[in-house]
């Protein structure tokens, strides 16, 4: 019984990543954290109000361990917290009316991409003088010389295009495999460096708050 009343007593959290909410919206317990608790308490506690979000705290919040602790106390002075992973969590504020990009510009973009894309292979192959290697490959394997090897170069333009498939993992919403392309790999360390200074600005702002020296130093 006493082990029973002392599991009952304990809440299990672990911050999620990043949480999206919608101008307005406040930010609950459950939808900042995994909760494991006594299931009725756990629902109570899903329900609790962490976070108001104002204008003025602008459209990146942190949400910190200790934060939770003092609200959860308050709501539930005998319960212990036991917390795992990250001590923070961090809440982007999103407008309602989200406005979609124009045709006009994705065009642009995507002109602007296929001409730089171009002219990137193109100077690469004047660099390395591909038009004569191909000629030069395929008087090797046929004994003629020939000033345009369409048998060689026609199949080596669409093995650039496989390639690049394949070496990015996708042909439009088609993966070939679970395993993550370059580019989403660089899209997500990009997107960690930039939550790790987003994390290291509000700590930051936080303490300069409260009156304390951000490094700890006086």
């Amino acid at each position: 019984m006493a082990e029973e009343s002392h599991a009952d007593n304990v809440l299990y959290l672990r911050f999620r990543k990043r949480v999206c909410l919608e101008k307005g919206e406040v930010l609950t317990l459950g939808r900042a954290a995994r909760l494991l608790a006594d299931p009725k308490r756990e629902k109570e506690l899903g329900r609790l109000v962490i976070a108001r979000p104002k204008e003025r705290d602008g459209n990146m919040i942190l949400v910190d361990v200790l934060q939770i602790i003092g609200l959860v106390r308050e709501y539930a002075p005998g319960l212990r917290i036991e917390h795992f992973g990250d001590p923070f969590v961090l809440v982007e504020v999103k407008s309602r009316q989200e406005r979609l990009p124009s045709w006009l510009i994705v065009s642009a973009v995507w002109l602007l991409l296929f001409i730089g894309s171009g002219l990137t292979i193109m100077n690469f192959h004047a660099d390395v003088s591909m038009p004569a290697v191909h000629r030069r490959l395929y008087q090797l394997i046929t004994g003629k010389f020939e000033p345009r090897p369409l048998a060689l170069q026609i199949p080596y333009s669409f093995g650039i295009g496989i390639g690049m498939a394949i070496f990015f993992n996708r042909f439009f919403k088609k993966t070939f495999n679970e395993e993550p392309s370059p580019l989403e790999v660089e899209m997500f360390l990009y997107q960690e460096n930039v939550n790790q200074y987003i994390v290291t600005e509000e700590y930051r702002k936080l303490a300069a708050r409260e009156g304390e020296p951000d490094d700890g130093c006086p």
